[in-house]
């Protein structure tokens, strides 16, 4: 029976609010500074964050959402606005720390004490992802750090986990994934990984039948309950 070696996190909606709280201000922020009229209100983000990656997500909107004459520059524009919206959020993350969602640290800090590996796997900007750990616990507790354009193809695509699974040199059956989205839960079980889904205001209407457990949080989930968990012949 395949043993529990390691725990790879999701960043944004799985270890802290920042979606609803951070991204979505610091893109509204960006916007305002550059002179657009562009607002996205906590409903529309919603939508939008149904396409993974911060680019990503302001070109879906520009074809999806609005009328907008493309200009000459938009491969210029983009890249610029997603700056400018990352230096707003790293700024909120300074000023104003986004805690962590309940049970996160507790259950990070007894799965290294106890010599689980972890890793973080995440469409975000690495900038953004260690902003988000510097102002809270730390990113000392993770061997491994994936984020944002580390890979070509970001959630659902399962690049990111894959890329995870080689450079920490385990099977995919020895990894235990924590996720927050539909997205996310599809990169995961595409890379053959279990996957623990703990929902927020944004996903938990989304479709987790392939998940292998969905949780409101993490708060008194300790690392035998996971062990538990992943050791149920469910998968």
């Amino acid at each position: 029976m395949a043993e529990l070696k390691a725990i790879i996190f999701d960043v944004d909606g799985t270890l802290a609010e920042t979606e609803k709280y951070g991204h979505r201000i610091a893109f509204n922020q960006a916007f305002k500074q550059e002179n657009l009229s562009w607002e996205w209100d906590v409903n529309l983000y919603g939508k939008l964050l149904k396409i993974a990656g911060g680019k990503e997500r302001i070109k879906y909107y520009l074809d999806e959402f609005i009328d907008f004459t493309y200009p000459h520059n938009l491969d210029q524009l983009i890249p610029h606005l997603h700056s400018v919206k990352n230096q707003f959020y790293q700024n909120l993350l300074l000023n104003a720390t986004i805690p962590l969602r309940p049970g996160v640290e507790n259950l990070i800090t007894e799965a290294h004490d106890k010599g689980i590996r972890l890793a973080i796997a995440t469409t975000s900007a690495l900038a953004n992802a260690m902003a988000l750990l510097d102002n809270t616990m730390g990113s000392s507790y993770f061997e491994i750090i994936a984020a944002g354009d580390i890979v070509e193809k970001k959630k659902p695509a399962p690049d990111i986990y894959n890329y995870v699974i080689e450079k920490m040199d385990l099977s995919p059956k020895n990894c235990l994934v924590i996720e927050d989205s539909e997205q996310g839960l599809k990169a995961a079980t595409s890379a053959g990984l279990k996957t623990i889904i703990t929902v927020n205001d944004y996903t938990k209407n989304d479709n987790f039948e392939e998940a292998f457990l969905v949780l409101n949080s993490l708060e008194n989930i300790s690392l035998e309950d996971l062990k538990k968990i992943f050791l149920n012949p469910k998968m």
